[in-house]
């Protein structure tokens, strides 16, 4: 199930619809202060804290945070940065009744970091690296200097030992750099108003419905995928397919080998294989070479209106004319030499885009510091669904809707794990109606699986080892 992620103004926005019911802004500051010191108790035992405070509300969180961790016998010592400048901030500054240490001070074992919250600014390199420096930092809301939107880091290098959300999670705490920079994060319930279909989302554990006695192969998803010059990615991407689920795999290309597993089908490559009413969904792009017959096999699968996985080769061949690329994705460029050879293209099919950084700036420009809004304007501009891979993986509808993936194990840094990850896509695009998911829900549960699977899979693994964990991954989903 995905988590909502607001953003810094929706999180105020949030605030301000209790502020409206009658929740004074000093209750919902007392109750934010009160789950960062219940976070602290239950993750360390009692030791000397150093509570350090802005000038505004993360501050005022600060003084609560110390007043209770005092009054539950903690020794704590409290540093401002400055006097407080609002209202509920000055409340809870009257209330502390220990001294106010100027900034910056000494450190403790344990510094509690409420010094800046949502939409923090860049902090002054002296105060960056007193932060970085401290043995263990527990951040109130979100760490210091790192943007609250994009997660860029802003000259912060040390992660939290553990980052209290408060009332809902940020994109800091789900996009990288930002969220290895929280830490472990925790959300801390305040009552906020969450949207029922948050426009941002944390992809969790996708609910997978299990195949019952009215499945066959086919109710369970046929994924076709498109094999090119380097053979061994599309079979990846293709018994990755069926490791995910998919109850018909077939790979079609020019001379495919013979081989393990039995149950995948090869079929010699005619465009009217992808004709067939039963395939759920196409994959192509894993090892498709630059070249004509590539490039007929792509034009083929762009017209045919069915679900389509673009990776890899095939992203490359449509960059070489990005100035359609639009209208290409779309299935209307009525350029395209077998346009009028095929059934007309459907405008509304779903077609995924699955590009790494590099291939990203290939199509749309650079990624800059903001994955977030890139991947959305991306996903604007096309027309399609753009799945931006990395440590975080986002996936971002034309709508502006969009999923964030949990931080992927950094072994996934290796060949063929992108043709994994695009033949997971393919299989629950394919089943995405059985499991009961929209297009986006789908590529979020294929994000998800395919983090577990190299979870599960641990150090040193390589792509094959994916295909064997894919199964396990599928069983605790």
């Amino acid at each position: 199930m995905a988590e909502p992620i607001l953003t810094a103004a929706e999180t105020r926005a949030a605030e301000q619809m209790l502020f409206d019911r009658g929740i004074a802004p000093v209750a919902l500051m007392e109750r934010a202060g009160k789950g960062v010191a219940d976070a602290i108790c239950a993750a360390f035992p009692e030791q000397a804290v150093l509570v350090a405070c802005g000038p505004g509300n993360n501050g005022g969180d600060g003084y609560v945070v110390a007043r209770l961790l005092a009054e539950r016998g903690w020794p704590v010592r409290v540093a401002a940065l400055a006097d407080p400048v609002t209202d509920q901030a000055k409340a809870m500054r009257a209330l502390w009744a220990g001294p106010v240490e100027a900034m910056p001070a000494a450190p403790a074992p344990l510094v509690v970091d409420a010094l800046f919250g949502i939409g923090s600014r860049a902090l002054d390199p002296a105060l960056t690296a007193w932060l970085d420096a401290a043995e263990v930092v527990v951040a109130v809301d979100q760490p210091s200097g790192i943007e609250t939107d994009s997660g860029a880091a802003r000259g912060r290098t040390k992660a939290a030992a553990l980052t209290v959300a408060l009332g809902a999670l940020k994109p800091v705490h789900a996009l990288m750099p930002g969220a290895g920079l929280c830490g472990r994060a925790e959300v801390v319930e305040l009552g906020l108003p969450l949207p029922e279909a948050a426009r941002l989302a944390r992809i969790g554990a996708p609910a997978l419905r299990a195949p019952d006695a009215t499945s066959n192969k086919y109710t369970r998803g046929k994924v076709v995928v498109v094999a090119g010059a380097m053979q061994g990615a599309a079979f990846l991407a293709a018994e990755a397919a069926q490791r995910a689920g998919a109850g018909y795999v077939e790979v079609t290309g020019d001379d495919l080998p013979f081989g393990t597993p039995l149950s995948l089908v090869r079929r010699a490559w005619d465009p009217e294989v992808l004709a067939d009413k039963r395939i759920g969904a196409i994959v192509i792009g894993p090892g498709l070479a630059a070249d004509s017959a590539s490039r007929a096999r792509l034009e083929v699968a762009l017209v045919t209106g069915k679900p389509l996985v673009l990776d890899a080769g095939a992203l490359g061949l449509l960059a070489q004319d990005k100035g359609k690329l639009g209208s290409r994705v779309r299935g209307n460029d009525d350029s395209s030499p077998l346009r009028h050879s095929r059934e007309r293209g459907n405008p509304a099919a779903i077609r995924l885009l699955t590009p790494h950084a590099g291939e990203f700036e290939r199509l749309f420009g650079p990624v800059g510091e903001d994955p977030l809004a890139a991947a959305r304007k991306a996903a604007a501009e096309s027309g399609a669904l753009v799945l931006l891979k990395g440590a975080t993986s986002i996936v971002a509808a034309p709508d502006g809707r969009a999923l964030v993936g949990p931080v992927a194990s950094p072994w996934l840094a290796t060949a063929g794990t992108g043709d994994v990850l695009a033949g997971v896509c393919g299989a629950m695009l394919a089943q995405a109606a059985w499991h009961g998911f929209d297009p986006l829900e789908a590529v979020g549960a294929a994000i998800w699986l395919h983090a577990r699977a190299a979870e599960l899979a641990g150090p040193a693994m390589i792509a094959d080892d994916l295909l064997w964990s894919l199964k396990r991954a599928v069983a605790k989903a």
